[in-house]
């Protein structure tokens, strides 16, 4: 039987490709026809034109010229050093199409090199020489003219296939006849390794972004993910590792220049010192000549989906000398929940998004009463405050008035709205659980956790789970819960929040809380209570205050500010309470608390630790999170009695005595 034919896509794709390189032939035909100078004002045309063109590059390359000059140049120079980086590569391009097609005498002579000296200290030496290569200008140059800085070695590179099998003949072809040993990358780094140990000489393109690979260390004071591997194989190879730089010197004429070898410490420095020395060197190889640099690549691009940085196996390193207060701030903006109880289960996600990188500056976005909720927190940098009924386009022009240019925000909310409004504000990393319709403006959804045959995840886990796909390290988390510790000396104090704003399906009844406090108080008079409660639950204070009659207390429900309330529970040795925001806030402060549940499920919502003591009194139907009983008599919370609740009380009282 003969050999089965090729599928028929594989066959349309050989035809493409084929095609693809007819055409490159051409234009290389046309080219060739034409003086180098004529095809460099070409490619100038023509990079202007680009320019207008393609808004997206011309974005991404105004974007990285911010990062490495924005706090030294004007948005004025921004844009004509991007305009003139476009001609610069069109017109670089089209010469790198000519070069090969030249005499190598002819090339030679538009060649002019600078810093040679190091070359020849590097070969007195005998050791290897890795010339460290950055997208600077024409760096094909360096293919087409060996000659003048190899010096009888043998040149070697390591290059990438191109997914063109024509096109990659055809340039391997060309690199072999000027005498270049080429290593494809996809073969590993043995072959580049024992040329370079037997003397020879290798390029490696070393300023693109390393993706997961690579090493995160300041690159124009912004941490960028850089190749760790031609600093390996120097110091693998005991060798010397020199900066090599192309940039325009003239139409059709360009300047090759050597910089001083990169200093390897006899040997000792690491390869993560050689890796961030690489990029100190690459700096300035950029500031020379800014328009040369290929700023049309996302060179700090961010990772997908662990922008964090906790979890790579490189990690973050700096120079010794390096201060990182100097790092570009990472800007994330996260999403509150909309009521108290949620948002102070969200603080240990944003405790661990802080600590994912030392960069990270953390913008909180909420409704403006949780203001001082979220101020208070070390963690957090700033605040938008969301005023009631605002809209869609109101918030978005908020969040772009503030002058920040967000990285990425995390949406902590599952509405489909919360989505939008940081979609319209043009935030380009949105992440988030999928939700309905929201997922369509998402640009990274994280996965629902696993289930597990135990019970249900709590509200904390969730916002821990999305903080961890992030990249942050949740680990121990819940070994630094914070431990409220009131002023020595001062008199036992214990709260009380006998309303619950969601509804009454959540409240104990008042008179149990009074003879709770009657109980307790026979025991301890110098016992102080205190009342908290919303400005809408005024009314409800006055009653208990009434109920308790001569027990030691002070009222203040609906008296304090958030910041106010805060400071008063701080005061706190204890807060018994239904299942409310103030028994959130009191646990995210570290004030133990004895938490009655009946319509709600504490497994979900409850608070979280050791110091905390939860009542509940389980019926049938419950947990039914309803605000109101459907059957009217409660059950579920009045099954709970005084004197259960205040012998937790006595218990949590005798453990911190």
């Amino acid at each position: 039987m003969g050999k089965a034919s090729p599928p028929k896509n594989k066959t349309l794709q050989l035809i493409s490709h084929w095609l693809v390189y007819a055409l490159f032939r051409c234009i290389e035909g046309v080219l060739w026809l034409l003086p180098l100078a004529l095809v460099w004002y070409l490619g100038r045309i023509l990079g202007s034109i680009g320019f207008y063109l393609a808004p997206k590059y011309r974005r991404l390359a105004k974007h990285n010229l911010r990062i490495a000059f924005g706090s030294q140049r004007t948005e004025h120079w921004i844009h004509h050093t991007a305009k003139a980086h476009f001609q610069s590569l069109f017109s670089n391009i089209l010469c790198g199409f000519k070069l090969p097609m030249m005499k190598t005498a002819d090339v030679e002579r538009r060649v002019t090199v600078e810093g040679n000296e190091y070359n020849h200290e590097a070969m007195a030496q005998n050791k290897p020489i890795l010339y460290m290569v950055a997208h600077l200008s024409c760096w094909e140059v360096i293919t087409q003219v060996p000659q003048l800085f190899a010096f009888g070695r043998t040149p070697a590179a390591v290059y990438q296939p191109l997914r063109n099998p024509f096109l990659n003949a055809l340039l391997i072809r060309r690199r072999r006849l000027q005498g270049f040993t080429l290593f494809n990358r996809q073969d590993g780094f043995n072959g580049p390794m024992k040329h370079m140990k037997e003397g020879g000489c290798l390029g490696i393109l070393v300023d693109q972004h390393a993706g997961d690979h690579g090493i995160w260390c300041p690159l124009f004071d912004r941490l960028a993910s850089t190749t760790p591997i031609a600093a390996m194989m120097t110091h693998r190879a005991r060798g010397v590792l020199v900066p090599v730089a192309i940039y325009d010197d003239g139409p059709g004429r360009w300047r090759m220049v050597f910089g001083a070898p990169v200093e390897t410490g006899e040997s000792k420095q690491t390869v993560e010192g050689l890796t961030l020395a690489m990029n100190q060197r690459l700096e300035k190889m950029v500031r020379r000549q800014p328009e040369n640099w290929f700023w049309v690549h996302n060179r700090w691009k961010l990772p997908k989906p662990r922008f964090l940085l906790k979890p790579y196996k490189r990690g973050i390193a700096f120079p010794t000398d390096y201060d990182p207060s100097k790092l570009q701030p990472f800007e994330l903006l996260v999403r509150s929940p909309n009521w108290l109880g949620d948002a102070c289960m969200a603080f240990p996600a944003v405790r661990a998004m802080k600590a994912g990188r030392p960069d990270c500056k953390i913008t909180v976005f909420g409704p403006e009463k949780l203001r001082e909720l979220w101020e208070s927190q070390p963690e957090v940098d700033r605040y938008i405050g969301k005023e009631n009924k605002e809209g869609l386009f109101s918030v978005a022009r908020r969040i772009k008035k503030t002058g920040v240019r967000i990285d990425a925000a995390i949406l902590l909310t599952n509405s489909t709205r919360s989505t939008l409004e940081f979609w319209l504000a043009g935030i380009p990393r949105l992440v988030g659980y999928k939700g309905s319709l929201r997922s369509r403006f998402l640009t990274q959804i994280i996965k629902e956790p696993p289930k597990t045959l135990g019970p249900p995840m709590h509200h904390t886990l969730r916002y821990l789970h999305v903080a961890k796909t992030c990249g942050a390290d949740i680990e121990g988390w819940d070994a630094i819960l914070p431990v409220n510790t009131p002023p020595a000396g001062s008199p036992i104090r214990i709260g009380i929040c006998a309303g619950a704003e969601y509804g009454q399906a959540k409240r104990w009844p008042m008179d149990r809380f009074a003879d709770v406090m009657k109980q307790v108080s026979a025991g301890h008079p110098e016992i102080e209570w205190a009342f908290f409660g919303a400005p809408g639950e005024a009314a409800m204070g006055e009653q208990l205050s009434q109920m308790v009659g001569e027990v030691k207390h002070r009222n203040l429900v609906g008296k304090t500010r958030l910041s106010g309330l805060i400071t008063e529970l701080r005061s706190c040795h204890l807060l018994v309470t239904n299942d409310t925001g103030t028994m959130h806030l009191a646990a995210a402060l570290g004030v133990p608390t004895v938490s009655i549940f009946g319509s709600t499920e504490p497994v979900l919502t409850g608070p979280l630790g050791p110091q905390h003591t939860v009542i509940r009194h389980h019926v049938p139907c419950s947990p039914c999170f309803k605000r109101e009983c459907p059957f009217g008599h409660y059950e579920c919370m009045t099954r709970v009695t005084p004197a259960q609740v205040a012998a937790a009380v006595e218990d949590r009282l005798a453990r911190q005595n």
